[in-house]
């Protein structure tokens, strides 16, 4: 839920926080002092998982390759289905970059 939705001015500040990084460099040392090493793994394990997902991948595939469970799974592939498109938004963003 965004802040704007939830009306949390914490929620927005930290948004606000992330749209301001300028590098690659800069999100590393941000997100390394806002999570821990487990709560980035498993950030970047979803997007990774939406990603498999919207390339085919069965279950057993991304479960291979990510090590997510099938919750987790499950659950991106519920958010693709009805969520607001920001997974994909996402993923194609950085497929357009790194062409």
């Amino acid at each position: 839920m965004c802040a704007k939705r939830s009306g949390d001015p914490a929620i927005e500040q930290l948004l606000e926080a992330i749209i301001k990084l300028q590098s690659i460099e800069e999100c590393y040392d941000f997100f390394e002092e806002l999570t821990t090493p487990k709560e980035l793994q498993a950030l970047s394990q979803r997007l990774e998982v939406a990603k498999l997902l919207l390339n085919g991948n069965t279950y057993m595939e991304i479960e291979a390759e990510t090590g997510a469970s099938t919750a987790i799974i499950s659950r991106v592939k519920r958010i693709l289905h009805n969520g607001n498109g920001s997974y994909r938004l996402m993923l194609n963003r950085l497929e357009q970059q790194s062409q």
